[in-house]
């Protein structure tokens, strides 16, 4: 499989299980990069995971006590290293410490930094006290997690190394190393694809200091950009002016105009295989744009005619490309995205509700409804990070229709 993770390894009894889970992964094809906090050492030792792994076992974020007087940099700077190259995330076992730390951003060691620096799919399998686990703050924390989208293996039930009888013992070595395999597979469900994806708004200018525009952040298309890069991907994005840096490994094109965003889309739309449009592409511009600075006089008229069509265009100049569309509605949501849907001929459109407050502009959250021809698929209030995945894991099984329906 070639694929590479990352084992957190935390203080509990259930640590030397964590052992057998990185053998079996290894027989798998997985690289196993171990990371151990300062509790997990106290159970098994370092040289137990490095022995099985051939790697240098990562337990801290600086230099051990006592092997220099300072700080070893490369040290502190290796869990920006480790997240940027692993495809997933994998904590077994998870005390629930380290479950609170993960919910609530504390980053006070190397895998807790980690949790928080790394972009790729998450796998806790937690491990504790019955009394622990059911406790309303774990569980709380528990929620949070899986909203942002990691993936909780659910302890075993039975008798714990406390005495005491209940769910709270780390779940089988297969169980864990099963949903692993199922999050990288998962991971790689665009691999062989290219995705273009427009975000952001754009700048119609009226004169060298005014512009028209809009409340579009673009943090829904590079989230999408992000999670498609994540799912082995080619991503192409192009995007009008954010505040936003674009993610790492993705070809960036910059743009600020409609027909600046037309002509790198017309140009770039042959290499794409998946093209997601979530730009907030102006529907107007100024018939005139002045050439010197507009003095103040009182009223002011201005005349707008209709920028190009972007999504309308492409949808009839595209080959086989599966196409996507986004759509901001205030009224009457889920009728009028249908509407755009059947006139620009899309595989399928993705819409939400502006008018409601905390999510949509602005927002680092989101509540969208998928619409196709037959489906119409509510997507929870979530970060816009997991609204990303979620969307594209729908593209990833309409692409595979697809390809079954031509097979057959």
């Amino acid at each position: 499989m070639d694929m590479k993770i990352a084992l957190g390894v935390t203080g509990g009894i259930a640590a030397y299980k964590a052992a057998e889970v990185t053998r079996m992964l290894q027989d798998l094809g997985v690289q196993v990069q171990v990371v151990m906090t300062r509790s997990a050492q106290e159970f098994v030792r370092p040289l137990t995971f490095a022995s099985l792994t051939g790697r240098k076992v990562i337990t801290g974020l600086f230099a051990p006590e006592g092997a220099e007087s300072t700080p070893n940099v490369e040290s502190a700077i290796e869990h920006i290293a480790v997240a940027q190259e692993i495809e997933a995330l994998l904590v077994a076992p998870a005390t629930a410490d380290v479950i609170a730390k993960f919910a609530q951003g504390v980053a006070d060691d190397f895998l807790t930094t980690l949790y928080l620096a790394t972009k790729a799919p998450v796998v806790v399998a937690p491990a504790m006290n019955v009394n622990m686990w059911e406790h309303p703050a774990t569980q709380e924390n528990l929620r949070i997690l899986r909203e942002r989208g990691v993936r909780i293996v659910e302890p075993d039930s039975g008798y714990l190394a406390c005495g005491m009888i209940g769910a709270g013992r780390l779940a089988a070595n297969e169980s864990i190393v099963n949903a692993v395999m199922e999050t990288l597979e998962g991971a790689r469900d665009l691999a062989g694809e290219t995705v273009l994806v427009t975000a952001g708004p754009t700048r119609e200018p009226i004169d060298p200091v005014r512009f028209i525009g809009n409340r579009s952040s673009g943090k829904m298309g590079y989230a999408i950009a992000e999670a498609a890069q994540r799912l082995g991907a080619r991503v192409i994005l192009i995007s009008g002016p954010t505040a936003l840096t674009p993610p790492g490994k993705v070809e960036f094109v910059g743009v600020e105009t409609a027909e600046q965003m037309r002509s790198a889309v017309l140009a770039r739309m042959d290499e794409a295989t998946i093209i997601i449009k979530t730009a907030a592409v102006a529907d107007y511009r100024p018939k005139q744009v002045v050439v010197q600075k507009i003095k103040r006089k009182g009223e002011m008229n201005l005349e707008l005619e209709a920028t190009m069509d972007i999504l309308a265009e492409i949808a009839k100049k595209r080959a086989q490309q599966i196409m996507i569309g986004f759509a901001a509605e205030t009224e009457n949501v889920v009728e009028n995205a249908r509407g755009k849907l059947d006139r620009k001929s899309l595989d399928a459109i993705v819409v939400n509700d502006v008018s409601q407050p905390g999510i949509g502009f602005d927002s680092d959250r989101n509540k969208v409804t998928v619409l196709t021809r037959d489906e119409q698929i509510e997507l929870a209030e979530a970060p816009k990070s997991t609204i990303a995945r979620q969307i594209l894991k729908f593209v990833a099984t309409l692409k595979h229709k697809r390809a079954s329906a031509v097979a057959n």
